[in-house]
């Protein structure tokens, strides 16, 4: 098998737990910090409309799944806790997935189905690239450059499934 692996349904793929470990580079100062904690991918309540989404799912589709994040992000040597919260929705084909801000508000595309994929998120002076790649069944990371006037960042986060 190459260097990727395939993906045929990456909201199959994500759902469940992982953990997740992440490095923070600040190119410009130096700086650098870590986060580890864990991410879960559930599947959104009945009832929890997917927003952001212009139409419904297809019949017999899921609605998409809430990613949960939390941990600690450990900075300048001052840990803190730390969390976020996406909507991974159905894209255009199953290997495809429409990623949401918690609020519905767009952020990117993202299709495993090559088991790569580089999106890009502009966010007002600031453009962040990321590079996600599928390892196995078990192991995917994803790298996210962020430039922009007071922004010159790598986040490269590895994510294992828990067992």
């Amino acid at each position: 098998m190459g260097e990727f692996w395939p993906v045929p349904d990456a909201l199959a793929y994500l759902a469940g737990g992982w953990r997740a470990e992440r490095s923070v580079r600040d190119l410009a100062s130096g700086d650098e910090g870590e986060f580890s904690g864990t991410t879960v991918f559930e599947p959104l309540e009945d009832g929890e409309p997917p927003r952001g989404l212009m139409q419904e799912a297809p019949q017999g589709l899921p609605q998409g799944l809430l990613h949960r994040e939390s941990g600690t992000f450990v900075w300048r040597g001052v840990p803190r806790p730390a969390e976020r919260t996406l909507r991974f929705l159905p894209g255009s084909s199953p290997g495809v997935v429409d990623v949401r801000f918690a609020d519905g508000r767009p952020f990117h595309d993202l299709d495993l189905s090559s088991g790569r994929h580089v999106a890009d998120h502009p966010c007002s002076a600031d453009l962040y690239r990321g590079e996600f790649t599928v390892r196995d069944a078990d192991h995917w990371r994803s790298v996210w450059r962020v430039r922009g006037p007071a922004k010159d960042l790598v986040l490269t986060t590895d994510y294992a499934r828990e067992r």
